[in-house]
C-alpha cells in the first residue's frame, strides 16, 4: 500500500490487532522510508503529545520522544505521580482533560483496563515477514500476544515454544490459528530469526524463583542457537543476561537487538505520523 493513500488519522493504536494486514505493511514501509532518510516530513509540527507513563522506561520514551521532536512535535512528559489515575482523578476526566490540551496521547499504564478507558474517553488518537520463520523461545506474555496479531495478519510462519503451563492464553491462539506451540526445543530447528524476552515480566514479580526454575531449559544459548545456524537473534530489552540469554549471544555476530532498539524509534515515528 502507498502512504499516500494510507491515513490511520484520529483512529486509536492499542494493539497489533488495531490493525488490518494493509495498514500494517504501511506503517512498516513508512518506518523503512523514515530510516533510509526518505521521508522527512513534519508531521507534527505545531503539535503536543503527552506521554504518560506509569511503568519505568528506557527505550520507550527516549525513543518516542525524540521521534516526535524529529516529526516537528513537542511532547510533555507525565509521570505516574503527575497524573494519578484512579487515585487523585478517575480514567475519563482525566482523558477529558488531555484531550482538552494536547493532539495526542502516548500511554504506558500499569493496567490494560485503564489504557482501553482513556481510549474510550479520550477525543485524541492514543497509541499505547512472510517467508521468515520466527521461533520465539520463553513465555507466552504480552510479546507473543502482539507477534501472534503481527502473524496473523502477515502469514509469517512462527512457532512458540516454552515450558508446559507458560503456553500463550487460548484467545491468543485463536487470534492466530497458524501459530504453532511446542514444549519441544527441538522446534527451534530452522528458524530464520530465534527471539526471546524476559522469563518474568512485570507484575509477576512474586513468581521470579518458580519462573527460573522452570525455564532454566529455554535458555537462548549457543548450543540452542546451534539448531538454527543461520538465525538471527531478537530481543525487545531489557534483558536479564544469564536468564533467559547468555552474553555469547545477545553480544555475538548474529545479535540484530541493537537494530531491533533502533527501528522502534522508526516504526513509532511511522505510526504517529500516520494518526495525527
Amino acid at each position: 500500500m502507498s502512504n499516500s493513500l494510507l491515513t490511520l488519522r484520529g483512529r486509536d493504536f492499542l494493539s497489533v490487532s488495531d490493525l488490518d494486514r494493509e495498514e500494517l505493511l504501511g506503517v512498516l514501509e513508512l518506518a523503512a522510508r523514515i530510516k533510509a532518510g526518505g521521508w522527512r516530513e513534519q508531521a507534527l509540527a505545531g503539535k503536543h503529545v503527552a506521554m504518560l507513563f506509569q511503568k519505568p522506561s528506557n527505550r520507550t520514551r527516549v525513543s518516542f520522544e525524540v521521534g516526535i521532536a524529529r516529526l516537528g512535535g513537542q511532547s510533555v512528559a507525565l509521570g505516574e505521580n503527575d497524573v494519578q489515575l484512579g487515585e487523585r482523578e478517575s480514567v475519563p476526566d482525566a482523558a477529558r482533560v488531555l484531550e482538552r490540551y494536547v493532539d495526542l496521547v502516548v500511554a504506558r499504564l500499569k493496567r490494560h483496563a485503564d489504557l482501553l478507558e482513556l481510549a474510550a474517553w479520550s477525543g485524541v488518537p492514543v497509541v499505547s515477514l512472510e517467508g521468515v520463520r520466527l521461533v520465539f523461545v520463553g513465555d507466552g506474555n504480552n510479546v507473543v500476544t502482539s507477534l501472534a496479531h503481527a502473524q496473523a495478519r502477515l502469514g509469517f510462519p512462527f512457532t512458540v515454544v516454552t515450558p508446559p503451563g507458560y503456553e500463550p492464553p487460548a484467545e491468543v491462539r485463536a487470534a492466530a490459528p497458524e501459530m504453532k506451540v511446542s514444549n519441544d526445543l527441538a522446534a527451534v530447528t530452522g528458524a530464520d530469526a530465534v527471539y526471546t524476552d524476559v522469563w518474568t515480566s512485570m507484575g509477576f514479580e512474586s513468581e521470579r524463583e518458580e519462573r527460573r526454575k522452570a525455564f532454566a531449559r529455554y535458555r537462548v544459548d549457543s548450543e540452542l542457537l546451534r539448531r538454527a545456524p543461520d538465525a538471527i537473534f531478537l530481543h525487545c530489552l531489557p534483558a536479564h543476561r544469564g536468564e533467559e540469554v547468555t552474553d555469547e549471544v545477545i553480544d555475538g555476530p548474529r545479535s540484530a537487538v541493537w537494530d531491533q532498539a533502533e527501528n522502534r524509534l522508526h516504526a513509532q515515528m511511522a505510526l504517529l505520523a500516520l494518526v495525527v
